[in-house]
């Protein structure tokens, strides 16, 4: 079965081509890579487990020790860095297509790269997508379809009825293991390489505002 992977450029896509092929065989599947500052960079790796259970420190741990010894030895990035991993959270990035077919019928925004009838950033609820364009039901009760590759970003917007349908997957992708983990355990920082610096693991939550 081919894993879909999110779409990067730059420094973030040699990254994403770099570590995906090695956290797919653990398991995982990348949902975005996001390099952020300058002086010391902040390598962010997003993931989701394959099997569809809750992801949770040591999955976190996992990946950061595998990412770790990748960078350090391809080394994209030659001053001091940071690695931080995490989940994608409730109101997770919408990367790839499969993330937008999870979530119909919940509140997300996009924000192109040209604007759309002399907007760049729309707001609405997920009707359906393919390879051409995203549909959304606008908030005035309009329809619009984005061009998927003018869609610099979307994300899903925290609601009632998002946290509803999230805590029912997790209750279902919740493992007595994964539970007693999730429930017990603090975030505890990830092994790093020579070139990292500590940054904290995250298992789930709000997603981060970028």
């Amino acid at each position: 079965m081919t894993i879909e992977r999110p779409v990067h450029d730059g420094l973030e896509g040699r990254i994403a081509d770099t570590i995906a092929p090695a956290i797919e065989a653990m398991g995982y599947e990348l949902v975005r890579v996001q390099v952020s500052g300058k002086e010391k960079p902040v390598v962010q790796i997003m993931a989701d487990r394959a099997d569809g259970r809750v992801f949770t420190v040591s999955d976190c741990e996992a990946i950061s020790h595998q990412v770790s010894a990748i960078l350090d030895v391809e080394d994209p990035i030659k001053s001091e860095w940071m690695l931080e991993v995490s989940s994608p959270g409730i109101d997770r990035p919408l990367t790839r297509t499969k993330d937008y077919l999870n979530y119909l019928g919940h509140l997300a925004t996009a924000e192109l790269n040209i604007p759309q009838e002399g907007r760049r950033r729309f707001r609405g609820v997920l009707l359906g997508i393919d390879d051409a364009a995203l549909r959304m039901k606008l908030d005035d009760g309009s329809d619009i379809a984005l061009a998927r590759g003018n869609i610099r970003r979307a994300k899903l917007i925290l609601t009632d009825e998002l946290i509803a349908a999230t805590a029912g997957a997790v209750a279902s992708g919740l493992d007595d293991e994964a539970e007693a983990e999730a429930e017990d355990t603090p975030p505890r920082p990830p092994k790093r390489g020579k070139k990292t610096q500590p940054a904290a693991a995250k298992p789930a939550g709000k997603a981060k505002e970028h």
